[in-house]
């Protein structure tokens, strides 16, 4: 069976970061995703607001590098959960539990600054740096070009 799903959209609020008993980091969000068809009565496309959960080294990433606004995509599998409510009522939720949370943009919103993560962090994992050796600047004389 397959269950994989990827969803890209604006965080709604900043993650919640939570740990369980045992010290396991678990990370909340949801993501606003706009639909690709469709409009409201008002010309404007549909929203649908997808909760999310990220888990351990996931969860601490998420927590530590996207706030509110930010762009993110986000890949991992849907998760239908019942639950009963606080009136004895059974209910169901669907979320995606994230296995992978990447950035969707560049730059953080309202601050007009660039946003980076450490020149070493790429989804939370490391990720070698090239020699500074292995680049030329090249005049804008297209004859130096090698293809």
């Amino acid at each position: 069976m397959l269950n994989h799903i990827t969803i890209m959209g604006r965080l709604t609020r900043d993650p919640e970061l939570r740990r369980t008993g045992s010290g396991v980091a678990v990370a909340s969000f949801t993501v606003a995703v706009d639909r690709d068809f469709g409009k409201n009565e008002n010309g404007e496309r549909e929203t649908d607001f997808i909760d999310c959960v990220a888990w351990r080294q996931t969860g601490e990433f998420v927590s530590k590098y996207f706030t509110k606004g930010r762009m993110a995509v986000v890949s991992g599998r849907l998760q239908i959960r019942s639950w009963t409510d606080k009136d004895g009522n059974k209910r169901r939720t669907a979320e995606v539990v994230a296995d992978n949370v990447y950035f969707g943009d560049s730059r953080r919103d309202g601050d007009g600054g660039n946003f980076a993560a450490p020149a070493d962090t790429f989804g939370g994992y490391s990720a070698p740096a090239a020699p500074a050796s292995d680049f030329a600047m090249l005049d804008d004389d297209d004859a130096q070009l090698p293809f």
